[in-house]
């Protein structure tokens, strides 16, 4: 077997040893949300932690979600023309959030793919008899147009120019995972690993001391990417699982560019998710210009079996 190689934080809290009790009990608790499982591991020996989780994360799909209808997002989905709808804080965020790296990413990433997003088949229709063809791409491509948003962020408004359906599937879940990650810290969980649909991020350390280890996806046998999430979070889009579910925002098809997977390294899960599902679009040839720029810690894995690394991801890998 290929050997492990370590990814390690630039940056160690040298508080996270204080204290620490190397008998202290590891709580792992789970369930459902958002299409997927929600898991935490926790360094706790308080309260039950798992009714809050689960009114968090509630309350997270109740603005979010593209699947149930009555959630803030549906609702101003099917807000006529014209029409400003003021956000809950999380939404606002998260929607100040997507707009910020569609610009960032050339339109790699898009909040406004919603009606695209459900012709193919990838949203809450479910699969589709037959894909769009070109005519009908054409004819939704300016339902999906982000610029036509119009963003007021001082008041938290968004307002519909008509038409548009938002979709957050490609940043939601790694919001999710920050907002549960500040709602443990918040209440004094010290040491934590929190994932929501294959997201995750890590604090401190477990009880014997050593960090939160997380191996990268690996679906074309690479070498084990092994990452120490000590004040760290990581995300991976791809085809590997869903098939080719990432659309393009320029074409609206899904990306043909050889990529299996991406993951993104950062310190919020949001960020890494977000860019992750960016970057899955552009591929290596576009993004990792786009990676170093902004010194964005990525590994792409190629379908050919080929690894291509962001030199931020190099710079963290252990020699």
């Amino acid at each position: 077997m290929a050997q492990v190689r370590v990814a390690l934080p630039s940056v160690i809290d040298g508080d996270a040893l204080c204290g620490l009790d190397p008998k202290a009990p590891v709580v792992a608790l789970s369930g459902q949300t958002m299409g997927t499982v929600w898991r935490v591991r926790a360094v706790w020996a308080g309260d039950d932690l798992h009714g809050a989780i689960a009114a968090r994360l509630d309350d997270l799909v109740r603005q979010m979600s593209h699947w149930q209808a009555d959630s803030e997002l549906c609702l101003f989905n099917n807000l006529p023309g014209g029409e400003w709808a003021s956000l809950s804080p999380d939404f606002a965020h998260v929607i100040e959030a997507s707009l910020d790296l569609a610009q960032a990413s050339g339109g790699a990433f898009s909040p406004a793919m919603g009606r695209l997003v459900d012709r193919w088949g990838f949203g809450p229709p479910g699969q589709v008899a037959t894909p769009p063809g070109d005519d009908e791409v054409a004819a939704l491509r300016p339902f999906c147009d982000v610029l036509r948003l119009a963003w007021d962020g001082a008041a938290g408004r968004l307002r519909q120019p008509g038409g548009v359906a938002l979709d957050l599937s490609g940043i939601a879940k790694g919001y999710a995972v920050d907002a549960l990650a500040a709602m443990l810290r918040a209440m004094g969980v010290r040491h934590g690993l929190v994932e929501v649909g294959g997201e995750l991020s890590g604090w401190g350390v477990q009880s014997d001391g050593q960090p939160w280890w997380v191996d990268l996806e690996n679906p074309a046998g690479l070498a084990p990417l092994r990452i120490a999430l000590h004040g760290l979070a990581v995300a991976t889009s791809g085809t590997y699982v869903r098939g080719g579910h990432n659309l393009d925002p320029a074409t609206g098809r899904p990306a043909h560019n050889g990529v299996l997977a991406c993951s993104v390294i950062h310190p919020q899960a949001m960020i890494a998710d977000g860019w992750a599902s960016a970057l899955s679009v552009s591929g290596p040839d576009r993004g990792r210009e786009m990676a170093d720029r902004r010194g964005l810690a990525v590994r792409w894995v190629m379908e050919d079996g080929a690894e291509v690394l962001s030199a931020a991801l190099n710079d963290l890998i252990a020699n």
